[in-house]
């Protein structure tokens, strides 16, 4: 399935409930108490009837699936709720693969970005307010894009894997993602502030 395909067919359930779609498709939202932090993701891959992917190259092979989560202010307006994770960062991949071939470029240039409202955190209801694409083509962000990553790399490579922080990154940051507060893995996620900046204006336009 071609990328516009696909925003085409996302786009005709925009404004539609993604927790009656999660039942509907035998999603799972919440198991033994814990949620399935990509449990939106999901409905719409298995809407498009796609297999549900975590692997690290592109979903689709052109295109990327991403969803990400707005919430509304008090004065009723929306902004992004939290950050948007991207990709896993293994150091040996980080360490020989420069920003042109990476992981996270690949994630990023060709991507598909679905926004859904949170309401709360026992998912009660949550609307998919819009589809729009995504090509990291503006030069400006795409050389600070290049630059966090390759602060990423040149740690890893001077400091090693564990020197990684979140503090790191201008709009693009290393985090540790995992169950648990002890993890050690690690995922690149683009900061609230890049995509309030970026991708926010593509949501509500």
């Amino acid at each position: 399935m071609e990328r516009q395909e696909a925003i085409d067919r996302i786009t005709k359930i925009v404004g539609e409930d993604l927790r009656v779609l999660a039942d509907k498709y035998d999603i799972t939202v919440f198991k033994n108490g814990k949620k399935n932090k990509g449990w939106a993701g999901h409905v719409i891959e298995r809407y498009l009837g796609l297999p549900l992917n975590s692997t690290q190259s592109p979903n689709f092979g052109s295109w990327e699936l991403k969803t990400i989560s707005l919430k509304y202010l008090k004065n009723g307006s929306l902004t992004i709720k939290e950050t948007m994770a991207i990709t896993m960062i293994d150091p040996y991949n980080v360490i020989n693969t420069e920003f042109k071939d990476s992981h996270l470029l690949a994630k990023l240039e060709k991507a598909i970005i679905a926004a859904r409202i949170w309401i709360n955190k026992e998912e009660d209801s949550s609307i998919l307010k819009a589809v729009t694409k995504f090509d990291l083509d503006n030069p400006k962000i795409f050389n600070q894009v290049k630059e966090d990553y390759n602060l990423v790399r040149d740690t890893i490579i001077n400091k090693g894997f564990s020197s990684l922080t979140g503090k790191m990154g201008y709009y693009i940051q290393p985090r540790t993602k995992g169950p648990g507060h002890g993890s050690i893995s690690r995922a690149f996620y683009a900061r609230t502030s890049f995509l309030k900046m970026v991708v926010l204006p593509l949501i509500l336009k």
